[in-house]
């Protein structure tokens, strides 16, 4: 009897913890262009706390970048997934994934201002610390948070998730206000050495407070479990890259947030 009640009562906290994270698609304006976000908070405090913004995959915002998003949120941050295509415009194939990243890695500036409206919602949330706020994002959404990082705009950090480190504009490096993590696959084809090398002496020039952690044997990719584990496609699942680099990122966090 005592085991039934107390399986119950775990039961009931366990419910009642799962409900107090909220979630809710945001729409919002760059320009012209209208965008879908999605928001997630956890509700049982009404305490102001860090905010973070999260740039999706080349995809766009998918059921992987909600479930992020929503893991944040239950760390006790306000995060809000920025929607860098516009409303509507999402990946269902390879070839659409890369015509929807071109237009944007072929305008850094478009890019920027993208995750730069995307950042502004974020600030409007009535529970955002605005003197905490970071930005996080996955291959085609690490590039995003690091150019947005670049623009010079006032963050206490970003982290790049197996995204692309090059940018037609290293010398913008000096404009960047905070501190800057960059996760990366060892054996990652479209992040190869040199990038992690150019982008290492970006940042020194830049004065940066930066880091880079390299994941041996892990390739691009590595965080998403829909990509599989055969390395030799050259995106492939890695868990414990994937566990490492987020424990990495609580850690950075726990840093700059304090």
């Amino acid at each position: 009897m005592r085991y039934i009640i107390s399986s119950f009562l775990l039961l009931v906290m366990t419910t009642g913890a799962q409900a107090a994270i909220r979630t809710s698609t945001v729409e919002y304006r760059q320009g012209d262009a209208v965008l879908e976000g999605y928001l997630a908070y956890d509700d049982a405090s009404k305490s102001v706390r860090p905010g973070v913004l999260v740039v999706h995959e080349w995809w766009g915002i998918n059921n992987y970048i909600r479930k992020r998003t929503e893991q944040l949120a239950r760390l006790g941050y306000v995060a809000f997934a920025a929607d860098i295509y516009g409303k509507g415009n999402r990946a269902t194939s390879r070839e659409e994934a890369v015509l929807l990243s071109g237009k944007f890695k072929n305008d850094r500036l478009l890019m920027r201002e993208r995750a730069l409206a995307g950042l502004e919602t974020l600030r409007k949330n009535s529970l955002v610390d605005m003197k905490r706020i970071a930005a996080i994002g996955y291959c085609f959404g690490g590039a995003a948070v690091l150019e947005l990082a670049r623009s010079g705009v006032d963050m206490a950090g970003v982290v790049s998730f197996h995204g692309n480190l090059d940018t037609p504009t290293p010398g913008d490096a000096k404009n960047i206000k905070g501190r800057v993590l960059a996760l990366a696959g060892g054996d990652d084809p479209f992040v190869p050495a040199q990038q992690v090398i150019a982008f290492e002496d970006e940042m020194r020039k830049g004065g940066v407070d930066w880091q880079v952690v390299t994941y041996g044997s892990a390739v691009h990719a590595f965080t998403n479990p829909e990509n599989g584990t055969d390395n030799s496609r050259g995106a492939a699942y890695n868990e414990k890259a994937d566990r490492r680099s987020w424990e990495a990122m609580k850690v950075f966090f726990g840093e700059i947030f304090k």
